[in-house]
């Protein structure tokens, strides 16, 4: 395992990190990533902290807490081995089964509680808001945070989702030590966002780090469309025409890991955390073996001309 560190945090975290949405199941929504084996996916995030693995991400709204719940009973014994990540202010309503955005001092001030119990621990090391909340001023929301940090619940305070803007008006009110955009080769929306965070110290998490699976080259026809498929429904990569430009782009990955004898997912790990302003990339597992594979990419690197190569294709094609 390779590690980077996060400045502002003052800690080393590996450069993969263990996303939980997927093993959450289904939301109250009754949008889904397919089914999960409980004793699985406990397995393999047990799996991928034998394998160095030092940081963990969840959330209260992956499967309506289901996801802390799972990540708790996976920790029991080793919560020591491991920065803990979760995150506030967004869940879905049992109402309208629409997403709710809520930030307020209130609301996150139960919410920490709650996490807390579903997690099984007394701290959470890496406290992150969700998403922006336009009905709550951000210096309210930081000052929650503050409070939450002098009583030794958390430890650190991030923001996912958050443009430049955002974070710097946090930056007035709190020290932010970490942010949490997308980032792959099929997302690079955050490039800019996240050198700017690394020059000043804040760590960067990266999910859909593997597009939601489709960069692992498990994925090859186009899926019937289904509005309860969480891939379908928060991504955009399995449309046309993005699908058929991705699909051309796994040529070029099924003959760089061809020639490593390696996975296509281990190509495009390395692709992302060689990047010097990603400091951990989030994938989800559901399997020890998974764990194993994905952890396995650390064994190597790409060359600099391989990057290059992935670079001029994901140019040529309009991918990112």
């Amino acid at each position: 395992m390779r590690y980077k560190h996060f400045e502002n945090a003052g800690v080393d975290i590996s450069e993969l990190t263990v996303g939980t949405w997927g093993i959450a199941g289904a939301n109250s929504a009754g949008v889904t990533w397919g089914d999960v084996d409980l004793d699985e996916s406990i397995a393999a995030i047990r799996r991928m902290v034998e394998n160095g693995v030092n940081m963990l991400d969840t959330a209260p709204i992956y499967g309506d807490g289901r996801s802390e719940e799972i990540v708790g009973q996976a920790l029991k014994g080793i919560r020591d081995k491991v920065f803990l990540t979760t995150k506030f202010g967004s869940y879905i309503s049992h109402f309208t089964g629409k997403s709710v955005r809520d930030n307020k001092y209130n609301s996150v001030e139960r919410e920490i509680d709650e996490s807390l119990k579903r997690l099984q621990t007394d701290y959470i090391d890496f406290y992150v808001m969700h998403w922006p909340d336009v009905n709550t001023p951000i210096e309210e929301t930081m000052a929650v945070c503050n409070m939450l940090k002098e009583k030794g619940k958390i430890r650190f305070i991030g923001m996912s989702n958050s443009p430049q803007e955002l974070v710097e008006e946090a930056m007035k009110y709190a020290k932010i030590d970490v942010i949490q955009p997308p980032f792959s080769m099929v997302n690079q929306s955050a490039t800019e966002l996240m050198k700017w965070a690394t020059s000043k110290g804040i760590g960067t998490m990266t999910y859909g780090s593997l597009g939601a699976g489709i960069l692992t080259g498990a994925i090859r026809e186009l899926p019937k469309p289904d509005p309860k498929d969480m891939r379908q429904a928060f991504y955009p990569f399995f449309k046309e025409p993005q699908f058929s430009n991705i699909m051309e782009l796994l040529k070029t990955l099924d003959k760089i890991a061809a020639e490593h004898g390696k996975p296509v997912a281990q190509v495009s790990i390395n692709w992302s955390t060689q990047k010097s302003f990603v400091g951990t990339a989030l994938t989800g597992v559901n399997t020890p073996a998974q764990a194993d594979e994905n952890c396995s990419a650390f064994d190597w690197k790409l060359s600099d001309e391989e990057i290059a190569l992935i670079d001029k294709e994901l140019a040529r094609l309009q991918i990112g």
